[in-house]
């Protein structure tokens, strides 16, 4: 446990935690008062109807802010160790980090606007988050292969690259099935002519926020060695 205090770690490891608590608590609530179907809802629909949908927007907002905590520290670590031994294009990492706060604000999105109330501003949010977070954790995979193995260690670049191209693979039908939908409700029927298209998409983006959460899990490791430090100037008047 210490290991997770060590630096500035507690950091993503407080992400992945609030996040998995957030997916968590929002479902079993959803489920408990029969607002959706406890087979596969869509990661959205167990925070639509109170009061789950209090519980997942104050939760998910947070997770944005810690998201963006992590991203923006992530940034400045891998420019701190560009310049000390140059590995990569500074660019690369600088729109890693424009993609990520992409997601994070697309995430405060889906977590403020409810899918049945505004269902156009929620899945422009939506696909923020999954398109820009597939982007950013893919860019961070290459970095670390390039960074390797100064800075990372070849096994958690394999392991960063096997979850980037999980999370590529599963975006394509869950963007692509959510579009064939032709209506957005709570509670699905097997028999229904869009449940399919419903079950991949689920599946897909279900698939895609675990990717999410696992990649983050790897940069604890990366945290330990980081410390933050707030200088503070005060210029004479």
């Amino acid at each position: 446990m210490l290991c997770f205090l060590k630096g500035m770690a507690f950091v993503p490891f407080f992400l992945v935690i609030w996040s998995s608590s957030a997916f968590i608590i929002s479902y079993l609530i959803a489920v408990f008062f029969g607002h959706v179907n406890p087979f596969l809802p869509y990661i959205s629909d167990t925070g639509t109807v109170p009061p789950e949908s209090g519980i997942f927007g104050f939760m998910f907002n947070f997770s944005a802010c810690l998201g963006a905590a992590t991203i923006y520290m992530k940034y400045k670590m891998v420019e701190k160790q560009n310049q000390t031994c140059y590995f990569s294009n500074p660019f690369a990492n600088l729109v890693a980090l424009v993609v990520g706060l992409v997601a994070c604000f697309g995430m405060g999105i889906v977590a403020s606007f409810q899918e049945l109330s505004l269902p156009v501003i929620h899945d422009g949010g939506k696909l923020l988050v999954f398109v820009c977070g597939v982007m950013y954790i893919l860019l961070q995979s290459i970095i670390s292969y390039k960074s390797c193995p100064q800075w990372s260690k070849i096994s958690i670049c394999h392991i960063r690259m096997a979850i980037s191209t999980v999370s590529c693979i599963a975006v394509i039908p869950m963007i692509a099935c959510a579009s064939l939908i032709s209506i957005t409700k709570l509670q699905w029927n097997p028999e229904e002519m869009d449940y399919t298209y419903h079950v991949v998409s689920a599946i897909s983006e279900w698939t895609v926020a675990c990717s999410f959460i696992s990649f983050f899990l790897t940069f604890i490791q990366d945290f330990q060695n980081v410390t933050l430090k707030i200088i503070t100037e005060i210029n004479e008047c």
